[in-house]
């Protein structure tokens, strides 16, 4: 009997440190660019064959340390989704270029959402 009770107490210590193994991220962690690095090579661009809906207008109200993403709509290969906004935390000496599409000759292209010094 006391070789199961010393398995079961090994398999409850063994589970209470193992679950103490988690990895937290930032959901909305954003990259911060001095300068606008080349794509890398499994860099895949989004190219849309008709333009995306009217832009969303949103009314927020300003929060102090915070600026607003604005939302967008993404490309899912057969029609647009939309990508609802969010907060980023503001970050001094730099300003946020909202995710947009460009119209180019080939189609649309998607710019994501970044950070730029100045």
């Amino acid at each position: 009997m006391s070789i199961r009770l010393l398995a079961v107490t090994s398999l409850v210590v063994a589970a209470a440190l193992a679950s103490g193994c988690v990895e937290e991220r930032v959901v909305h962690d954003r990259p911060v660019y001095v300068q606008q690095p080349p794509p890398p090579r499994e860099y895949v661009e989004v190219v849309a064959p008709r333009p995306p809906p009217p832009v969303i207008v949103e009314n927020v109200q300003p929060r102090p340390g915070y600026i607003w993403a604005r939302s967008y709509y993404r490309w899912d290969g057969r029609q647009y989704v939309t990508v609802r906004g969010h907060w980023e935390p503001v970050r001094p000496g730099y300003h946020y270029v909202h995710p947009h599409w460009e119209q180019r000759p080939d189609g649309w292209h998607w710019r994501a959402g970044v950070w730029v010094v100045g």
